[in-house]
């Protein structure tokens, strides 16, 4: 059975992209931790990142990098944190988070239900950048 992040990537399920390319896309958490929260995941489904193939593991943290410069642009955060646990979620996937403290990494602090309309504009907002940033693979 194909996870929810392979139903999500197939269109079977909604999700607000922001990255698309041959092995990896990148869209927000529908439980955000901080505006701007994305998941970068391989297309490829690998339940464990221990698991995943060098080359593949290489490219989602390249991914997860033109991410995190785009909302660094974005939200000027102190930092940008990066989780990966896999618990909720058999599909490797990258959790790319901008704080301004460490306590703010954590699911703890993520909101059950956001305001959709402000997950959508979190998108736009991302897309935006990335195209300033020169990254072709801004989804639409």
């Amino acid at each position: 059975m194909p996870s929810i992040f392979s139903r999500i990537i197939a269109g079977e399920l909604p999700g607000r992209f922001v990255w698309k390319d041959e092995r990896a896309v990148a869209f927000l958490s529908i439980a955000p931790m901080m505006p701007g929260h994305t998941l970068v995941v391989p297309r490829e489904e690998v339940d464990h990142w221990i698991d995943l193939d060098p080359a593949l593991a290489a490219h989602l943290f390249t991914v997860a990098q033109h991410v995190g410069r785009a909302q660094d642009l974005e939200w000027k955060p102190r930092r940008i944190g990066l989780l990966i646990v896999g618990e909720e979620v058999p599909h490797t996937h990258l959790h790319v988070v901008p704080i301004n403290q460490p306590d703010e990494l954590t699911f703890a602090h993520a909101d059950p239900s956001p305001d959709l309309d402000e997950l959508d504009h979190a998108a736009l907002r991302m897309r935006e950048r990335l195209r300033e940033l020169g990254r072709s693979e801004v989804s639409d």
